[in-house]
C-alpha cells in the first residue's frame, strides 16, 4: 500500500485519470440513500441537463462562470441559463468548452476552458471535483453523511463562480414547504464558515416519498468570503451574470420548493489577472460541502424492542454544526485517504484485470456505499443498508451477498457491522421461521422486521448466503500474512475483547480505526471466535435448514427472483452445499467438533451427487439451469463462493474423523479424485463452465441462463473470477462496451440485455449496491493467503473449447 502526500494544489487535487470508459450517469455528491445526486447523460455536456437522484427525478444543482471583461457569462452544471434571458441584457449567454469528465473510485472532476476576454490571452480552465470519499481505515471519516466540492480555476484573467442549490435536496414533493436560514461563524478572530440550511416546514420522520427522505436538513456550507444569498432562482442567477457577485441577503418568505423557485447560493470572485504575461496563468480554488442530516436515522426492531437509531457520528460530535465544521477542515486527510484507497485500487485492478475493469471498479464503488446508513454507538456499530431501486427492503441478504466482495477487499468489519442487525433481530427471537430471514423490514428506513414470517421465500439462498459470509468473515479475521483487505493491517493491533461478541469501533486522536483480525496477540482468533460462539446457534440453525433442503431444492425463488420460481436449480442448490460445507469450519473455530465432521460429511456426500447424478448435461459440456431442464444451461455464479472460501485448495480437506483432538488445516485427507486439482468442487466444473462461457458470450456480456439474453453484472463477475483468464478478459471488456453504449439512462444497473441497446429487460434496475460484486476477482486475490487464484492456474493451460456445433442445434443432449 502507498502514502503518498498531497498538496492541495490544482494538478494534485484533481489527479484523476482520464478514463476509458463513459458512463451513461456519473457519480458527484454520493453518500448514503437521501445524499445520492448524479450527473445524468453524462456523455453529453454537464448543461444539457439538471443533475438527477439516484431515481431519475432531477433535483436543483447549478454552476455558472462569469468573466466580468467580456461581460460573459457560462453554464456549467444544470440549466440555470433557462432562467436568463437570450437578449437584452448587459451580459452574453455563452457555452465553455467541455474536456470532459474523469473518475476515480471517490472523485468525479469536471473540467472547462473558458474564453479568454482577448485574443492574446489563453483560456483559463475550471475544474470542479466532487469528492464522496472512501476511507477504509476511518469509519467516522465514512459515516459522515458529507460531500466535497473543490472549484479549481487557473488562468490569466478575473472570473467569478456562482453554485446554487434548490429545496429538491430535502422533499420528492415540488409543492412541499420548506424553511430556510443562514449560520455564519465567522468571527474577529477566525475566518469561519457559511452555512445554508433547509428542510421541510413539517418533517416527515422516517418517511419516504418517491425513496425521498422527507426529514433531514440539508447544509450547503462554504468559506466565510464567499458571498451569499437565497430567493427566486431566477433573481439570483441574473444578478449575478450581471454584477458577477451576490447581495449577502436572505429571502425570509418561506414557501413551496417551486413557488417562485428559492435557491440558496454562493458565490466566489477569483482574481487571476496578472500584469505581467511572462508570471504565467494563477491558481486559485474554493471548497464547498454538501451534507444530509438525519437524526434519528433508522428505526430498527432490536433486541431490546423498537429503538430509534442515531447516527454513528452522533457518538462523537453532540452537534451537526459541530461535525461539518470539522468534516469542513478535514478535506485534506479525507483526500489523502480517499486518494490512497483510490490509487491502490487501480494499482490492483490493473494487475488483475485490465483498464476497463480498473475503470468499472471506480465507477461502482460509490455506488456501494451509498446504500450504507452508519448507527449505533462505538461499542455497537451498525450499518443499514437499502435495497435501492428493486424494492427498498432493509439489509437484504442476498443484496448483501453480491456485495459482499467489495467489503471483503475495502474493510470486512463493514461486513460484520451489516450482518450484526440481522444476527441481533434474529438471535432475539423475533423472526418466527428456521430458516434465514430475508430481509430486515419491507421499506427502509424501517427494520421492522417480519414477525409474521412472511417476508420473500428464499430459504436456501439466505441460508447459503449467510454461512458463506459468515466464514468469509471468520477467514478474512485469521489471516497470519495477507488480509482480506490490507486495511485491515492499518492501525493499532491492540487487542480488546469487546461485549456481547460484537466489533467495537476503537479510534484514535486522529480518527483512525484500529486493526481488523490479524496474528498479533492471536486477535484475529480471538475476535472470530467470539463472534461466532455469541450467535452459533442460528448458524446451527440453518444449517440445519440446508441440511434437509439443499441438495434437491424445492419450488422457491433464488436472488433472481425477477426470473421467477423454479425447483430443482442447480446453482442454488451448489449455494447451499457450500454453506453446509462452510458451517464444517465455523464449528471446527469453536470446538464443536462433532458439528463439524457432521456438517463435513454431509457437504461431501452431497456435492459428490450434485457432480455425478444432478447438475451436468448429458454431454458434460455444462451444468443445467435446474436438474430435469434437459437443454438449459446456467451461470454457476455460485461456484466462487468454493474458491473464495478456500475449498479448492488441496490443503483445505481436513479429516475430522480422527476425533476433537484434530485441528484444522492440519492433517489433509488424500483427494478422493487424484484426477481433480480441486479439493471440493471439481476441477471439470471449473473448467466446462469456463469454456461454457466462452461460446455463450454476446455482445454485452455473459446472459444469466438460457431462458433470456439479460444478464446480472454482479453474477458475471462472481463466474468469470473462477474462470480462465482469457474468457474473464472477454467478459469484462464485453461488460466495458455495455457502459459505453448502453441506453440506460441512470446510475449503473445490474440488470442489463446482452443484445440490442443494452437497456433494461423491461425490469429497470438502478444505482443498487449490488455492484459490489464488481470486485469478485480483487476479493478472490487476497483469499487463502493470496493463493486462490493460483490455484485455479490450471484453466489457463490450454484454450477455451469451441462449442459452436452445440450452439448451432441445440437438442435434448444437453
Amino acid at each position: 500500500m502507498r502514502w503518498t502526500t498531497y498538496l492541495l494544489a490544482a494538478a494534485a487535487a484533481v489527479r484523476t485519470e482520464a478514463s476509458s470508459l463513459h458512463p451513461p450517469v456519473l457519480p458527484l455528491f454520493i453518500r448514503n440513500p437521501y445524499l445520492s445526486t448524479w450527473l445524468g447523460r453524462a456523455r453529453g455536456d454537464p448543461w444539457d441537463r439538471w443533475p438527477i437522484f439516484w431515481t431519475g427525478q432531477e433535483i436543483g444543482f447549478s454552476v455558472l462562470a462569469a468573466v466580468p471583461k467580456s461581460d460573459t457569462v457560462f453554464p456549467l452544471v444544470g440549466r440555470p441559463h433557462d432562467s436568463l434571458p437570450k437578449n437584452g441584457e448587459s451580459f452574453n449567454v455563452s457555452y465553455p468548452t467541455y474536456l470532459g469528465a474523469t473518475f476515480d473510485a471517490s472523485t468525479t472532476n469536471l473540467t472547462y476552458k473558458i474564453p479568454a476576454p482577448s485574443y492574446n490571452i489563453d483560456p483559463a480552465e475550471i475544474t470542479l471535483s466532487f469528492l464522496s470519499p472512501i476511507t477504509p481505515t476511518s469509519t467516522l471519516r465514512q459515516a459522515i453523511p458529507a460531500s466535497y466540492l473543490t472549484v479549481h480555476v487557473t488562468g490569466s484573467f478575473d472570473i467569478d463562480v456562482y453554485i446554487d442549490l434548490n429545496g429538491l435536496w430535502v422533499s420528492a414533493n415540488r409543492g412541499n414547504e420548506i424553511v430556510w436560514e443562514l449560520s455564519d461563524t465567522k468571527t474577529s478572530t477566525s475566518k469561519g464558515l457559511k452555512t445554508w440550511k433547509v428542510k421541510r416546514r413539517v418533517e416527515q420522520l422516517l418517511t419516504e416519498d418517491w425513496d425521498r427522505g422527507e426529514w433531514g436538513t440539508l447544509h450547503f456550507t462554504g468559506p466565510s468570503d464567499v458571498n451569499h444569498e437565497a430567493g427566486t432562482s431566477a433573481l439570483l442567477r441574473n444578478r449575478f451574470s450581471r454584477t458577477g457577485k451576490l447581495q449577502n441577503t436572505v429571502d425570509g418568505n418561506f414557501r413551496g420548493i417551486m413557488d417562485d423557485e428559492p435557491v440558496f447560493a454562493f458565490s466566489k470572485s477569483f482574481r487571476l489577472n496578472n500584469t505581467s504575461s511572462a508570471s504565467g496563468p494563477s491558481y486559485d480554488s474554493v471548497l464547498f460541502t454538501v451534507a444530509h442530516i438525519q437524526d434519528p436515522v433508522i428505526q430498527f426492531a432490536s433486541a431490546r424492542g423498537l429503538t430509534l437509531m442515531k447516527p454513528l457520528w452522533a457518538s462523537y460530535y453532540q452537534t451537526a454544526d459541530e461535525v461539518l465544521e470539522w468534516h469542513y477542515h478535514d478535506f485534506d486527510t479525507a483526500f489523502k485517504l480517499a486518494s490512497n484507497y483510490s490509487l491502490q485500487l487501480e494499482e490492483d485492478a490493473l494487475k488483475s484485470g485490465s483498464e476497463d475493469y480498473k475503470d468499472i471498479l471506480a465507477v461502482s464503488a460509490r455506488q456501494v456505499l451509498g446504500a450504507t446508513s452508519f448507527a449505533g454507538t462505538p461499542d455497537d456499530p451498525i450499518i443499514f443498508f437499502k435495497e435501492i431501486s428493486s424494492d427498498g427492503n432493509m439489509n437484504t441478504v442476498d443484496v448483501i451477498y453480491p456485495a459482499f466482495p467489495f467489503f471483503l477487499y475495502t474493510n470486512p468489519k463493514w461486513l460484520a457491522w451489516l450482518l450484526e442487525p440481522l444476527i441481533e433481530h434474529q438471535l432475539s427471537g423475533q423472526y418466527p421461521n428456521d430458516y434465514s430471514m430475508h430481509d430486515l423490514g419491507a421499506s427502509f428506513p424501517n427494520a421492522t422486521g417480519h414477525p409474521d414470517g412472511r417476508d420473500e421465500y428464499m430459504p436456501v439462498e439466505e441460508c447459503g448466503n449467510m454461512l458463506i459470509m459468515g466464514l468469509a468473515l471468520v477467514n478474512s479475521l485469521k489471516y497470519d500474512t495477507e488480509p482480506a483487505s490490507i486495511w485491515s493491517a492499518e492501525g493499532n493491533p491492540r487487542y480488546i475483547e469487546s461485549e456481547g461478541g460484537k466489533f467495537s469501533l476503537y479510534i484514535d486522536a486522529d480518527k483512525m480505526d484500529d486493526t481488523f483480525g490479524g496474528p498479533i496477540s492471536a486477535k484475529g482468533e480471538k475476535q472470530a471466535r467470539q463472534w461466532v460462539s455469541r450467535s452459533y446457534k442460528l448458524w446451527k440453525q440453518w444449517t440445519g435448514y440446508l441440511v434437509r433442503e439443499a441438495l434437491i431444492p424445492s419450488n422457491q425463488l433464488s436472488t433472481d427472483d425477477f426470473a421467477g420460481w423454479l425447483a430443482n436449480q442447480t446453482n442454488l442448490a451448489l449455494k447451499g452445499i457450500i454453506g453446509i460445507r462452510a458451517m464444517s469450519e465455523i464449528s471446527e473455530l469453536v470446538g464443536e467438533t462433532k458439528d463439524a465432521k457432521y456438517y463435513r460429511n454431509v457437504s461431501e456426500s452431497y456435492i459428490k451427487q450434485w457432480q455425478e447424478e444432478f447438475a451436468v448435461s448429458r454431454d458434460g459440456t455444462h451444468a443445467k439451469l435446474a436438474y430435469t431442464w434437459f437443454g438449459s444451461w446456467t451461470t454457476l455464479y455460485n461456484l466462487f463462493a468454493d474458491s473464495l472460501l478456500c475449498f479448492h485448495l488441496p490443503t483445505s480437506t481436513v479429516d475430522l474423523n480422527n476425533g476433537p483432538a484434530q485441528k484444522p488445516m492440519a492433517t489433509q485427507k488424500p483427494n478422493k479424485d487424484p484426477v481433480s486439482k480441486t479439493a471440493f468442487v471439481g476441477e471439470k466444473i471449473y473448467k466446462i463452465q469456463s469454456d461454457w462461457y466462452h461460446n455463450v458470450r454476446q455482445r454485452y456480456g455473459l446472459p444469466l441462463d438460457s431462458r433470456h439474453l439479460y444478464t446480472k453484472s454482479d453474477w458475471e463477475f462472481f463466474a468469470v473470477a473462477v474462470a480462465s483468464k482469457q474468457v474473464r478478459e472477454e467478459v469484462v471488456q464485453s461488460i466495458a462496451l455495455w457502459v459505453n453504449e448502453t441506453s440506460t439512462d441512470s446510475p449503473l444497473t445490474d440488470l442489463y440485455d446482452t443484445e440490442g441497446d443494452g437497456g433494461f429487460p423491461g425490469i429497470a434496475f438502478k444505482a443498487r449496491p449490488v455492484v459490489g460484486g464488481h470486485f469478485a476477482f480483487l476479493a478472490l486475490e487476497r483469499a487463502c493467503g493470496g493463493k486462490a487464484v493460483q490455484a485455479l492456474s490450471f484453466l489457463d493451460s490450454e484454450s477455451p473449447k469451441d462449442l459452436s456445433y452445440l450452439m448451432e442445434g441445440r437438442s435434448d443432449e444437453l
